[in-house]
């Protein structure tokens, strides 16, 4: 297997097949180095508190989540600090199911 584009896309070595794949190689669950990078500097924050969390997860769990799991990552890093600070804290709800059982995982490190 050989790595293209700085990591947005790979090709199978056996069947020539190319994959696209910005976070993860497709046989395994190592994150693609490059994408982890851009993940941490996406989570550094203003907050220290934020900061330190985030930056915990991102080292501890994040290539254990999947695709779906990672999206909705994302889509709370889109948040402003505090709204997000208050849901990681627990004194605001979160909107979804998916962000919810995300953020219990995000405590729990």
């Amino acid at each position: 297997m050989k790595k293209q584009d700085a990591g947005y896309s790979m090709q199978d070595a056996k069947t020539g097949v190319a994959h696209s794949s910005p976070l993860l190689y497709p046989e395994s669950r190592i994150p693609d180095p490059v994408s982890m990078q851009r993940m941490r500097w996406r989570s550094r924050r203003g907050l220290l508190e934020l900061d330190i969390v985030l930056g915990r997860f991102i080292d501890a769990r994040y290539a254990q989540l999947n695709e779906c799991e990672q999206r909705t990552f994302e889509a709370l890093l889109d948040m402003p600090d505090n709204p997000l600070w208050d849901m990681i804290a627990g004194r605001k709800e979160a909107a979804q199911g998916e962000q919810q059982a995300l953020l219990e995982k995000i405590r729990a490190v």
